[in-house]
């Protein structure tokens, strides 16, 4: 008896079957929503735990006000470093008698500052730029409070120190709005 020959095997591709595909990902438990709401991407990310998602919704105006903000402190930190003197004139309109120590060290930290909000703006990590923000928050409080301070001790009331104080009320209450807003959950649709 004479066998017949096979035809020759037909390779299944399932990386182009989408059906395969697909019943390959509920097996594995990937692409799906789980309790949280957070679609893994991988078994990797479903595995550890990973709380970064990967899509971040800002609240509109957010990149262009910490963008502002940041260039706003490069211009500070360049006038305190390089002009001390005439930076503190400018804003209390008496002039330092001290050294200008504490100015240039003002603007160091300033630099500091925008540093971390430059780098805060190239990300889409949720928890950097919810850092960033609360680093923006605690520096207007604290320049608040210090000013405040400041104009207290000296007994007097420019009307630069004023702008000044109101303006960093108000970016205060933009920044901690900014912050309360990337912290809320998305709503499910």
């Amino acid at each position: 008896m004479a066998s017949k020959p096979h035809p020759p095997l037909m390779k299944k591709h399932s990386q182009t079957d989408l059906i395969s595909r697909l019943k390959s990902r509920k097996v594995l438990g990937v692409g799906g929503e789980d309790d949280d709401g957070e679609v893994h991407r991988s078994k990797i990310s479903q595995m550890l735990g990973n709380e970064t998602k990967f899509a971040v919704r800002e609240p509109g105006g957010q990149e262009a006000a910490v963008f502002d903000w940041t260039e706003l402190f490069c211009c500070f930190c360049t006038q305190a470093l390089v002009f001390p003197n005439q930076l503190y004139e400018l804003l209390f309109e008496e002039e330092l008698s001290t050294t200008s120590l504490s100015v240039r060290l003002y603007g160091g930290a300033l630099l500091s500052l925008s540093l971390i909000m430059w780098n805060g703006l190239y990300t889409a990590e949720k928890i950097v730029i919810q850092w960033t923000l609360l680093s923006e928050a605690c520096y207007f409080a604290v320049q608040f409070l210090v000013t405040s301070v400041t104009l207290i001790e000296l007994g007097i009331l420019p009307n630069a120190a004023i702008l000044l104080l109101l303006s960093r009320v108000l970016f205060l209450v933009v920044t901690m709005s900014f912050y309360y807003h990337l912290g809320r959950r998305a709503k499910k649709i």
